[in-house]
């Protein structure tokens, strides 16, 4: 029990940083985290010794955050003209650059963005990804073929072409 603990302490970095790309806010993906590692504690003894401890806690915090997606409630805020804007005095270069991939990222669905996060941040495989969130392989090779696609098109600025078709 004591060396299945400390693997699942060692995967708190990993999962602390594929969390705050996933979400995109420190609170929050702390939260995740939290919640995931409790999860994972609570049913240590449901992981099959030997098996891969990284893909089976990166599959709870994906069912979390898949859950946390649906009990989400959009709200909209008016600003009115008493409402003061923030002023942004952009930083260098390198950091619009970055928060233009961190906007574009987060304008990506949200299955798109987990599986593209998960090749290019955790360098899991499409097999261990395919296993993590218990999808097919070939969805987890569009969904990623997708997902880059769509993030060149925002960075370059130009318009995502819709695949609803016309019909007369």
């Amino acid at each position: 029990m004591e060396q299945n603990s400390a693997q699942l302490v060692a995967c708190i970095p990993r999962l602390r940083r594929y969390a705050r790309a996933l979400v995109g806010n420190r609170a929050e993906a702390d939260d995740l985290v939290q919640d995931t590692l409790e999860r994972g504690w609570s049913k240590l003894a449901s992981w099959h010794l030997g098996s891969d401890m990284r893909a089976w806690m990166f599959g709870i915090m994906h069912n979390l955050y898949v859950d946390q997606l649906r009990k989400q409630v959009v709200t909209t805020v008016e600003l009115d003209e008493d409402t003061p804007v923030p002023f942004y005095n952009p930083p260098q270069m390198q950091n619009m650059e970055i928060r233009d991939m961190q906007s574009a990222l987060a304008m990506l669905p949200a299955e798109q963005r987990e599986i593209l996060l998960l090749v290019a941040l955790e360098e899991m495989t499409y097999e261990e990804i395919s296993s993590t969130l218990r999808i097919p392989l070939g969805t987890v090779m569009s969904r990623l073929s997708r997902a880059r696609e769509r993030l060149r098109l925002l960075m370059e600025g130009k318009a995502i072409p819709s695949r609803l078709k016309v019909v007369k």
